[in-house]
């Protein structure tokens, strides 16, 4: 007998096949070199922002190719980013969160109706808020109405500044401290009371994943990084994915994350902070990333009708540079020149990091990218989140 994670390993094993080096792309040497040139030219365009390291990557099932740019560090120029750099890739950990919990829907374990409530009793009531009036599903598509804990924290507008990163960057907050904080204010709204999984106004909120991670956990007593292990990391062979928990530190080989906190003139080392879960603290590579977007859309870790269930969307607007977006359930689509599908896509940022990535709907390619480079309130990065956005749509299309 094959079990099913045997089963997912093996596809993993073909994934895999063909990508041993930094740039390898089993296709006809023309159209290998191709890629590889424009891909590099995409890169370098990021660079060109005035980020400071950038590496990329384009995988399919016949091989991969790799670019990177920049140094890694700006004390070091000479230094390149390392090939296969560990980095975090901070929001796009909602799509692993959300596999989980649709990978427990699947089973019969979980609902997407189920109720806050039903699972958590009481842990989402006060100043209006009521989770007898938010489903799985909200949390998931972020149609919940709960605030963002990271925007109202009291203590949110100290951490952006290098004095108050360096106070916090080794402090840790929990999940339920996390909801505190969002519960303290009113609810942006709340979702209707005779269909609230059918609600479709929409408002981005990390509050929204560490709700749905302690889900997963009362409904499979296990913690929510146990089960990102056991269903994900594990069966794909992620050998450079991690949940680092309470660490701020993340593995070598990694470059250093830059980040102009506002109105600083130098950049600040924050490769070292903490904080985060089932919303943004999954450390991963370009290549390791890249697996598991073509797994997810080539429905290897979801049966169909949570794989179209994830895909059901709403207008989410003003939440990225693209147009066009829809956000499903921890995954959003846009449309594509050149392509009649679109393609799906999540997006993270973390202090110094910007990941950015997208694959086809039918998983057959995928392309990642890390920036490690971020600057608060900085026109330059809207100039840098374009050409990531170029670098993926062309990576996808072309």
């Amino acid at each position: 007998m094959i079990s099913r994670r045997t089963g997912l390993a093996a596809t993993a094993a073909a994934l895999l096949t063909g990508a041993a080096g930094p740039a390898a792309a089993a296709t006809a040497p023309h159209r290998a070199s191709e890629v590889r040139g424009r891909l590099q030219s995409d890169v370098d365009a990021i660079l060109a922002t005035g980020a400071t390291g950038v590496l990329a990557e384009v995988q399919s099932a016949r091989g991969r190719t790799t670019a990177r740019a920049g140094s890694a560090a700006l004390r070091t120029p000479h230094r390149p980013v390392p090939w296969d750099a560990y980095y975090r890739i901070g929001s796009d950990t909602k799509t692993f969160t959300a596999t989980l919990a649709l990978q427990l829907a699947g089973e019969g374990r979980l609902a997407l109706t189920d109720t806050v409530e039903q699972w958590l009793p009481g842990a989402v009531r006060g100043n209006g808020n009521d989770g007898r009036r938010i489903t799985v599903a909200n949390l998931l598509r972020q149609t919940s109405g709960l605030n963002d804990y990271l925007a109202v924290s009291p203590d949110s507008a100290d951490e952006f500044t290098p004095d108050g990163y360096r106070r916090s960057r080794f402090r840790t907050t929990t999940p339920e401290d996390q909801l505190k904080a969002a519960l303290s204010r009113p609810p942006l709204w709340v979702p209707d009371a005779e269909h609230p999984a059918r609600e479709r106004r929409w408002g981005y909120s990390n509050t929204n994943y560490v709700v749905a991670g302690l889900i997963i956990e009362r409904v499979t007593g296990n913690p929510w990084a146990q089960e990102i292990h056991d269903r994900i990391i594990e069966p794909l062979g992620l050998r450079h994915t991690i949940t680092p928990g309470t660490s701020p530190y993340v593995p070598e080989p990694t470059a250093t994350a830059h980040t102009w906190f506002p109105g600083c003139a130098r950049p600040t080392d924050t490769t070292l902070a903490s904080g985060g879960g089932a919303d943004g603290s999954v450390i991963s590579t370009t290549h390791d990333h890249a697996v598991f977007l073509r797994a997810l859309m080539s429905g290897r870790l979801l049966r169909p009708a949570q794989l179209a269930a994830m895909k059901e969307t709403v207008v989410a607007e003003d939440w990225s540079a693209a147009p066009g977006v829809r956000y499903g359930l921890g995954i959003a689509w846009r449309p594509v020149a050149g392509s009649s599908g679109g393609i799906w896509f999540h997006g993270g940022t973390h202090l110094g990091i910007v990941s950015e990535s997208g694959v086809t709907p039918d998983g057959a390619r995928a392309a990642t990218s890390a920036t490690f480079t971020l600057r608060m309130g900085d026109p330059a990065q809207d100039a840098q989140d374009l050409a990531a956005l170029r670098l993926v749509d062309r990576a996808l299309t072309g």
